[in-house]
C-alpha cells in the first residue's frame, strides 16, 4: 500500500508537469502564420494544485515506507520474532552448517540439497 502510494504520487507529478509542458506553442519569428489561433495556456492554479498533491503523496509514501524500514518490519517486528538464524557456515557444495536461535534456544543444523537435518541442541558454553 505505501509504496503503491509512493509510486502513483510521483506519476500525477509527472504528468502534470508533462501536461503543463504541451501546452506551450513557440514559433520562430519568420516563419509564423499572420492569423495563427494561439491556444492559450491552461490557468496555473489547477495545475499547481494537482502537481502539489501528487508531491505530497509521493512524500507521504516515502515516509512510510523509511518508517517501516526503521521499525524493523511492521507487525512481525524483531522483538515479536521468535526463530533467527545465528549464525552460518558453508562447507562447500551447497552444504552448510546453520545456527538457529529459536526462543532462546540455539540449534545446530546441517543443511544440504536434499535435507536438512538437527545435528545437535546447544546448551551455551560448556565448562571444562
Amino acid at each position: 500500500m505505501r509504496r503503491l502510494l509512493l509510486v502513483l504520487g510521483l506519476a500525477a507529478a509527472v504528468a502534470v508537469s508533462a501536461r503543463a509542458d504541451d501546452t506551450k506553442l513557440i514559433y520562430p519569428r519568420s516563419s509564423a502564420p499572420a492569423e495563427t489561433n494561439v491556444v492559450a495556456p491552461a490557468p496555473a492554479g489547477r495545475g499547481a494544485s494537482l502537481l502539489l498533491l501528487g508531491l505530497g503523496a509521493a512524500a507521504a509514501g516515502g515516509w512510510l515506507l523509511w518508517r517501516q524500514r526503521r521499525l524493523g518490519g511492521g507487525l512481525a517486528g524483531r522483538e515479536a520474532r521468535k526463530l533467527a538464524v545465528a549464525e552460518t557456515r558453508s562447507l562447500g557444495n551447497r552444504q552448510y552448517l546453520v545456527v538457529a536461535d529459536y526462543d532462546g534456544r540455539k540449534f545446530l543444523i546441517g543443511v544440504c540439497p536434499g535435507r536438512i537435518d538437527l545435528l545437535a541442541p546447544l546448551d551455551g558454553p560448556r565448562s571444562a
